[in-house]
């Protein structure tokens, strides 16, 4: 007949009865066995491991007070240029609405001028077709008296 291989049920319940039993085995301190009872005291670690327990406490403490002061700084300095930046762009945004009122004001004034310069562009015209005629009659006069010499000499 085979055997049975135990499952992994029946393993735990074994391994759960051996451990009782080997606390059953390991003597209690707290128990009076007839002798003296034996009080469970902890050890008291030296105090030259205290002092440097508190040491390593305190420098460690000291050590992230620094790096968050640092952090502190940084923030603040932060603060301190986005304000900065934020004062630029202001001034920056009021130069801006400056010129652009100046810039609409020309344009309103070069509005205002322009049928006077069309005029001005007129008039120039005008005297340059008029130089012209001027420049033509100067020419004919001259044919003219040129013309007048040559009859008077014969």
């Amino acid at each position: 007949m085979a055997e049975a291989v135990p499952g992994p049920e029946s393993q735990d319940k074994s391994l759960k009865s051996r451990s009782s039993q080997e606390t059953d085995r390991t003597p209690d301190k707290n128990k009076s066995d007839g002798s003296e009872p034996v009080s469970q005291e902890t050890a008291t670690p030296p105090s030259d491991v205290v002092e440097l327990c508190r040491e390593t406490f305190q420098k460690t403490a000291e050590y992230l007070q620094g790096e968050l002061d640092g952090t502190i700084e940084d923030y603040k300095l932060l603060e301190s240029m986005n304000k900065i930046t934020m004062n630029k762009y202001a001034e920056m945004k009021q130069i801006a609405l400056s010129v652009s009122g100046a810039l609409n004001e020309l344009n309103n004034k070069y509005n205002q001028l322009q049928p006077y310069l069309e005029q001005i562009d007129q008039i120039e015209e005008s005297v340059a077709a008029l130089e012209q005629v001027a420049y033509n009659l100067d020419q004919y006069s001259k044919k003219l008296e040129n013309k007048f010499k040559a009859l008077e000499r014969r």
